[in-house]
């Protein structure tokens, strides 16, 4: 005899010897969770037909649409579709239509590119294009900076703001491996000046931006500053481009810090920037377009008259 509970379910499920259960009238898959049985209910038809018409069609895509990996490269299909020729199509199109004022931008000089609305507006555009590719693990997104990275926004330059002096820096770098390249070195006063005369000296620096700094120091950091420092960063701190010496009247602080030890730091172990030289990495046309980018975020300045 069968067992207790099991016998042939009537709705032709589980066969002779299944449990069933009573209220479905299911048999049962032999599962048991907490007392709960799972049932060993059937796909609906509909679902399965779908199922089976959808393995139909991928087989036929296969055949039709290029899909199916091959040992140097893959099968083109019955149609010879493909999405990257679609792609490249569009990219051609698109070169083909840009190719005018590309030739422009190549041949003219940045001042004329500038001069002329639609081209300067073409111009930044791949500008702003190229920057998001290449400059924004440095320069950030909105080209703000951070420390140890200039601010491109605003009109703070080491190396001058007009749109020559930024094509420059973007084409040969700064204290890169191009033989044009912009290349400065601070000096450190380590050994120079005691530490209690730097310290006195960057309470100097500190009060010409009008910065939180001991007066007491000032007059002994002023005599110091005159003797080792004026002589590049000027006698009222206003820099000097032309070596790429930063100024130290305004708040501006790209290596030295806002505070008197940082100030001290960087005397005792100066940090120097690198920026790696562009011209031959990109061509000459987007280093342009990049320049007039740049340019255009604000702080670009007219080249001196």
């Amino acid at each position: 005899m069968a067992d207790a509970g099991k016998t042939a379910n009537p709705n032709g499920q589980g066969g002779t010897g299944a449990e069933i259960d009573p209220v479905t009238g299911y048999a049962t898959t032999g599962h048991e969770w907490d007392g709960i049985r799972e049932l060993n209910r059937p796909l609906p038809r509909w679902w399965l037909w779908t199922f089976y018409a959808s393995i139909v069609f991928s087989l036929g895509y296969l055949v039709v649409y290029p899909g199916i990996p091959l040992l140097n490269g893959g099968s083109a299909g019955l149609f010879g579709y493909s999405t990257r020729a679609e792609v490249q199509d569009a990219i051609d199109l698109a070169t083909e239509a840009q190719a005018g004022r590309l030739d422009q931008i190549a041949s003219l000089p940045l001042a004329e590119i500038k001069a002329d609305a639609d081209l300067d507006r073409f111009a930044v555009a791949g500008g702003r294009s190229a920057f998001l590719v290449n400059c924004i693990q440095c320069h950030g997104t909105g080209a703000a900076g951070s420390k140890g990275y200039p601010n491109l926004n605003d009109d703070d330059w080491l190396w001058g703001g007009t749109l020559e002096d930024i094509y420059h820096t973007i084409a040969y770098g700064i204290r890169s491996d191009h033989p044009d390249t912009h290349y400065s070195e601070m000096p450190s006063f380590d050994g120079m000046l005691s530490r209690p005369e730097m310290a006195a000296v960057a309470n100097y620096v500190l009060s010409l931006s009008g910065r939180a700094h001991d007066a007491a120091l000032v007059a002994e950091g002023a005599a110091l500053y005159a003797d080792n420092c004026a002589s590049c960063h000027g006698a009222g701190g206003e820099g000097d481009r032309s070596i790429g010496v930063p100024r130290l009247n305004d708040a501006i602080a790209l290596k030295a810090g806002t505070t008197a030890e940082e100030i001290v730091g960087q005397m005792v172990a100066p940090q120097h920037g690198v920026m790696p030289a562009w011209t031959g990495r990109l061509s000459d046309t987007v280093v342009k377009e990049l320049a007039l980018y740049v340019y255009s975020l604000g702080g670009g300045e007219a080249a001196a008259q």
